[in-house]
This record gives structure tokens, sequence and C-alpha cells, in this order.
């Protein structure tokens, strides 16, 4: 007499193994479905991200792009068209020789405006810069900052633009593109 085989795979037992009448889904069909799920749940998810991180309105203290600082300029229209907003920050350096110390004021940082060179004719017809502090400005090959309205009473400089230490995140190390510059 033969013995029962203990599993259906027993080398004694001769007939192929029963299946069962529900046959489960092929493990084709479970990973395509499982990567085409995974797949759709990314490209959602992506989609919310997008839709969510446009839809914001900047309303708080943080400057985040060119867009803010052009509002938050004074007189965004004559800046923009006519020259470039910008960050204006206040301080004041005292220098002390016996002993040599150097002492920085806390900075105030407020919205501003650096005219180009070819319009500096926007302050003269409004008779903010008189023809002699437009001279000198012109000598020493600056232009004009200012902070606050025009129509009210801006503080105007005669700025310098310094270009020794360079932008870094224009041109970082290692880039081969070279830095656009402009002429103010």
């Amino acid at each position: 007499m033969r013995r029962k085989p203990q599993s259906p795979y027993s080398r004694y037992y001769t007939d192929s193994p029963t299946r069962s009448k529900s046959t489960p889904l092929s493990l084709d069909k479970i990973n395509y479905t499982l990567v085409a799920i995974c797949a759709g749940i990314f490209i959602l998810g992506i989609g919310v991200g997008i839709a969510l991180s446009s839809g914001q309105t900047t309303s708080s203290p943080n400057v985040a792009s060119r867009e803010v600082i052009d509002r938050s300029a004074p007189n965004p229209e004559i800046c923009v068209q006519f020259g470039a907003s910008a960050i204006v920050s206040d301080l004041r350096v005292f220098i002390t020789l016996n002993p040599f110390n150097v002492y920085v004021t806390q900075p105030v940082m407020r919205p501003g405006c650096v005219l180009k060179k070819n319009n500096w004719s926007i302050l003269e017809q409004r008779r903010l810069v008189t023809e002699e502090q437009v001279r000198q400005c012109k000598n020493r090959m600056n232009t004009f900052g200012f902070t606050g309205s025009l129509d009210a009473n801006p503080k105007i400089d005669c700025i310098y633009q310094n270009d020794a230490a360079g932008n870094l995140f224009l041109n970082p190390e290692g880039s081969v593109n070279p830095k656009p510059t402009e002429d103010f």
C-alpha cells in the first residue's frame, strides 16, 4: 500500500495538485495595478501642491520675490520704468581708534528705488535735486537712489554702484555662464 503524501508536491504523489475554483489575480496584474495607482497618487499630489502654492497671497513680512519688492518700492510705476526697485539698509558705523573697534547700529530695512543715469531728469523736473547735485553726482560716475514717495518728502542720495564684491548668486563657482550686467 502506498503512503498518503504529506504535501501536494510530494515525490510519492503522482497526480497534479488540485486548484481551487477561485483563482486570485495574477502577480503581473497586481504589479501593474499597484504601479498605476502609485503613479496616479504621485501625480495628484504634485498637482495639489502646485495649486496650493500658486494660490497663496503674500501678506507675511517675508520678501520672497522681485514682484514683492517692486510693489513695495516708492512710486513703483516710476521705479520699475526708469530704474530698479531696491531694499535699502540704513545703518551707522562707529569706529574707535584707541583701542581700535568697530560698532554697527541695528540696520533699518525699507523699500527704495535706484534710477538709471539717463532718467535723472525726473528728479530735476520735480525740483527734488539741484543742477549742482546732478553735476557732482555725474562727475563721480554715480547715480541717484531714493526712499519715500517723490510726491511727499523723499530722501534722495547720490549712490555709488559697488561691483567689487560681486553677486555670488549670479555666477556660482563652476558655472560657465557669464554674469549679466546692468548699467545704472
